[in-house]
């Protein structure tokens, strides 16, 4: 594939992504959820569906609900991330959750990917929490 094929993958992925996460914003409105944090959560599972998934190949939104989420937060989020704390690894999961919950819900992934998913995160959080505070530790 080249580039032009690729770029033009990527951007009809990206189409498809923006109604999913309309998805998600109106499923969190009706939740209650104040602007503020609808927004945070949008912007976080954005950047992992819509930046980090397609890094190497224009991969589905589905890809993203399960053994991704290792890679993404367990490394290339605190190493390729400015932003990453320990606490901005758990706020982002936390936001990845809630919206494979949503497509779960919706019916456009499996429970089973979203209780794999969620047994992923479950199971490495306080290793990557660890990881970044030691990347980011200059001392």
């Amino acid at each position: 594939m080249n580039y032009e094929e690729y770029d033009m993958q990527c951007k009809q992925q990206q189409e498809k992504n923006n109604r999913y996460l309309e998805i998600f914003e109106r499923d969190l409105m009706e939740s209650g959820f104040t602007h503020k944090t609808i927004s945070n959560h949008v912007d976080n599972v954005e950047f992992y569906i819509n930046d980090y998934l397609p890094r190497e190949a224009p991969l589905e939104m589905q890809e993203g609900c399960g053994s991704k989420i290792d890679m993404f937060l367990g490394y290339f989020f605190i190493h390729k991330c400015m932003w990453s704390t320990p606490g901005t690894i758990k706020t982002t999961a936390a936001s990845i959750k809630k919206f494979y919950k949503c497509m779960n819900k919706h019916r456009y992934v499996s429970k089973e990917d979203y209780n794999y998913l969620c047994s992923i995160i479950k199971d490495n959080m306080k290793v990557w929490q660890d990881d970044c505070a030691a990347f980011n530790n200059f001392d």
